[in-house]
């Protein structure tokens, strides 16, 4: 009982108003400061996606952004729609749309700063990057620098433990109740069945995990989306109804669900923050490890990621549940205020869009959501490990000893292996509180990090539309910019010979 107390009291804690308030200015901000490149720059996102060539040093563009979106695209996308929902009601799906909307801008910024900042791994080779790197290295240098490197080191630790054992708990737990109620497996079996197949992806490392994730995630995507496509349109005369009530119950107009509005807002966003990752910094270590020219490029591909996982994948279950009446509502007491075809005694997760299939494809609901998230959740539990293991590699840069390395790698290994065991077995109201003190901790640092070093990123975005009305493909020099301590793009424009004619001309009059 203290325990649930203590991680309900900090959840409450991390996840105050002012959070929720910080992600939707931020998003206008960063929307404002670039006029809405999230809607302009699409073409430029299309476009980088199918562009976009690997090495052997780091990954394509769409690898990149399918490792990104094994990321977002988990739990949050199915069963954390389905909290949403049943705590602020169908409203909640209104706040997702605009956290997602907003994010994108937010997402180019700090996967932007990702890439210019960006590193080799001394022992692999890969290219590292992410915001403890981007923290450090924005003032380094100047009298600001030793604040900076100890708020990078703050970010690095809170980003190893979220990784490693808050999140992943989350993403288990959901794996293994779907997995439960589709086919009556112990849950604690499929926690060993998940253990055991990480421990074989992770150690192949960045290359292993990014082919892993271009296999499974699009496959996986498409699928569920054309699913709860079909079942929409079979109840095609509900779509006057699912929209009239996310409308109304997002501004308080609805009679039932107005008096949740303040929650719909605080859930919408808070689940569309979890889902989507926008700003919370996971976002940017995957869009350091792609090969671009230009890091504006990895940008729009990341930016474009938030639209795939909320406006795609998150409205394919809320019009779902909403559709089939496959959820039931909670006031912030406890009371049922509104029950539809889920009995009011059912846990708010993964069994609501069980039941929502099975009201379509009796049958066919449990299995195929079980099937959708094990491998949503997997792909995403990879790729916290990949974010775990990148910060834990940015700590040990201080550690000479490649033991002591190797021997801190295996202990992070077993922490994710442990939490997956943990999260499989307990309840899903515990792994969610845990999951969402790490995603708000995460969030909190980060937010206010990008929104003091987005000067670099905001350059770089000019500098790429320079170039491109030039009718250039664009090409990185931070120096003409102004931007300092990029070494990876100083080395790389030196070495390619990419100081482009005219160079000079477009990169001042960007500044």
């Amino acid at each position: 009982m203290f325990f649930d107390n203590l991680i309900t009291g900090a959840n409450n804690l991390v996840w105050s108003l002012p959070l929720v308030g910080l992600l939707l200015i931020t998003g206008l901000y960063f929307s404002l400061r670039t006029v809405f490149l999230q809607v302009r720059c699409i073409p430029d996102m299309l476009a980088q996606l199918k562009k976009g060539e690997s090495s052997p040093d780091g990954t394509s563009s769409f690898q990149s952004l399918m490792m990104s979106l094994a990321g977002r695209v988990g739990m949050g996308n199915i069963g954390g729609v389905a909290t949403a929902i049943a705590l602020g009601g169908p409203g909640a799906v209104f706040w997702m749309w605009l956290i997602a909307f907003l994010g994108a801008a937010t997402s180019f910024i700090e996967c932007t700063l990702g890439q210019i900042y960006k590193e080799k791994d001394k022992d692999t080779g890969e290219y590292r990057g992410g915001p403890s790197y981007y923290i450090e290295k924005a003032y380094k240098h100047t009298t600001a620098a030793p604040f900076f490197k100890v708020y990078a080191i703050i970010f690095a630790i809170v980003t190893v433990f979220a990784m490693a054992f808050f999140l992943p708990g989350v993403q288990a737990n959901g794996i293994a109740s779907s997995v439960e109620l589709a086919w009556s497996l112990p849950t604690w079996v499929t926690g060993v069945l998940m253990a055991v197949l990480l421990g074989v992806i992770v150690i192949g490392g960045v290359k292993r995990i990014a082919q892993f994730a271009v296999i499974v995630v699009p496959v996986m995507a498409i699928l569920y989306i054309l699913a709860a496509a079909i079942v929409f349109f079979i109840n095609v005369d509900q779509i006057g109804h699912v929209f009239g009530l996310i409308f109304s119950s997002a501004f308080g107009g609805h009679a039932i669900f107005g008096a949740i509005i303040g929650k719909a807002i605080e859930m919408g966003v808070k689940r569309g923050l979890y889902s989507n990752e926008a700003g919370q910094g996971t976002g940017p270590h995957a869009a350091a490890a792609a090969e671009v020219s230009h890091p504006a490029k990895q940008g729009f591909a990341q930016s474009f990621a938030v639209y795939v996982d909320t406006l795609f994948v998150c409205t394919a279950t809320a019009f779902l549940l909403i559709s089939t009446n496959a959820f039931h509502v909670t006031d912030p007491e406890g009371n049922v205020i509104y029950e539809g075809i889920t009995d009011s005694s059912v846990e708010a997760g993964p069994a609501f869009p069980q039941i929502g299939f099975d009201s379509v494809f009796p049958g066919f609901g449990p299995s195929f959501v079980a099937l959708a998230l094990l491998f949503f959740c997997f792909t995403t539990i990879v790729a916290y490990y990949y974010m775990a293991e990148v910060n834990l590699t940015y700590l040990m840069r201080w550690i000479p000893n490649r033991t002591v390395r190797r021997v801190l790698v295996h202990a992070l290994q077993v922490l994710i292996l442990i939490a997956i065991m943990i999260g499989s077995t307990s309840t899903s109201a515990s792994a969610w509180a845990l999951g969402d003190i790490g995603v708000g901790t995460m969030a909190w640092l980060n937010v206010v990090a990008i929104l003091i070093l987005q000067g670099p990123a905001l350059k770089a975005f000019k500098d790429y539309q320079l170039q491109k009305r030039a009718g250039v493909d664009p090409q990185f020099d931070p120096r003409p910019l102004g931007i300092r301590n990029a070494e990876f793009w100083e080395l790389r424009a030196d070495g390619l010979g990419t100081h482009r004619t005219g160079g000079e001309e477009l990169a001042g009059r960007s500044r």
